[in-house]
C-alpha cells in the first residue's frame, strides 16, 4: 500500500504544552502606568489572571511566577504588539481564550489602541502514535515511508519532521502553519505545532472574536491535524 489508510481514526489524547499568541497593533511607546492601573483593577476584582507586575526595557510585563522548571505564564506589552505565553502549565483552550480576551479588553482601551492589525494563535501539543513506540519510527516508516532511501546519508537523523502552510483561500480568510516533528525530550511523543493567523479586529466591538480564534485554532488540530496523522498510524504489510 503506497498511500495513507483511508478514513482511519485514533483515540489520541493531545497534551498541549504551550498556548502562545501575539496581537499586533500600530506602534506606540509602552505605557507602564496604564498596565499597572490594569493590574490594580484586576486585583480589586478578586480574580487576577496574573499576580506580578514588572517593567522591563522592552515594556511592562504581567506574570505568574512558577516553581515548575520551564513553566511560563505571562503577557508582555511591547511597542507594536501584546504577547501572551502559557507554557508547561495547566492552561486549557478555554482558560487561555478567556484570559487573553479579558486582558485585551482591559489593556487596549487604557492605551488608546483602537485596532488589532493582525493576530497569531500558536498551539504546541504532544500526541503518542498508537502503532509505533518511537515517533521517529512513525515518521520514517508510517508517514514518510522512506524505506532504505536514508542510507545514502550513512547516519541516522536525530529529528524527523515536516511543515505545511495553508494560506487563505475562498471563504477561509485565516491561514495556518503546521509543524509535525519527532520530539527529542520524549521519543514516544510526536510534536505538533499549529499557528493560526487572523486578520484585523476592531477593539471596541470585535474583541470577542479573539476567543473564537483560539477555539478555531484548537479545532483545526482536533478536526484536521489529528485525522491526518491517524491516517498514517498503522503498520504496513511486510
Amino acid at each position: 500500500m503506497n498511500g495513507p489508510t483511508a478514513h482511519c481514526t485514533m483515540d489520541y489524547q493531545p497534551r498541549t504544552i504551550a498556548f502562545l499568541s501575539e496581537f499586533i497593533h500600530p506602534p506606540q511607546a509602552p505605557d507602564a502606568r496604564a498596565i499597572q492601573k490594569l493590574h490594580n483593577r484586576m486585583f480589586e476584582s478578586g480574580h487576577p489572571p496574573y499576580s506580578s507586575f514588572a517593567v522591563t526595557p522592552a515594556g511592562p510585563l504581567l506574570t505568574n511566577p512558577s516553581a515548575q522548571k520551564g513553566a511560563v505564564s505571562q503577557v508582555a506589552f511591547l511597542e507594536d504588539r501584546v504577547q501572551f505565553r502559557e507554557e508547561l502549565g495547566d492552561a486549557t483552550q478555554d482558560s487561555f481564550a478567556q484570559r487573553v480576551t479579558e486582558v485585551l479588553k482591559g489593556a487596549l482601551p487604557l492605551r488608546n489602541i483602537e485596532t488589532i492589525t493582525g493576530q497569531q494563535i500558536t498551539l504546541r501539543s504532544l500526541i503518542n502514535p498508537q502503532a509505533f513506540q518511537d515517533s521517529r519510527e512513525f515518521l520514517h516508516e508510517g508517514m514518510f515511508r522512506f524505506g532504505d532511501a536514508m542510507r545514502v546519508y550513512e547516519r541516522s537523523p536525530q529529528l524527523f519532521g515536516m511543515r505545511l502552510v495553508f494560506p487563505p483561500e475562498g471563504e477561509q480568510r485565516n491561514a495556518y502553519s503546521l509543524r509535525i516533528e519527532s520530539y527529542n525530550a520524549d521519543a514516544r511523543s510526536l510534536y505538533v505545532e499549529i499557528q493560526g493567523s487572523f486578520g484585523p479586529t476592531t477593539v471596541a466591538t470585535e474583541l470577542d472574536d479573539v476567543t473564537s480564534n483560539v477555539h478555531e485554532t484548537y479545532e483545526f488540530m482536533l478536526g484536521r491535524v489529528l485525522p491526518f496523522i491517524a491516517s498514517f498510524d498503522a503498520r504496513q504489510p511486510s
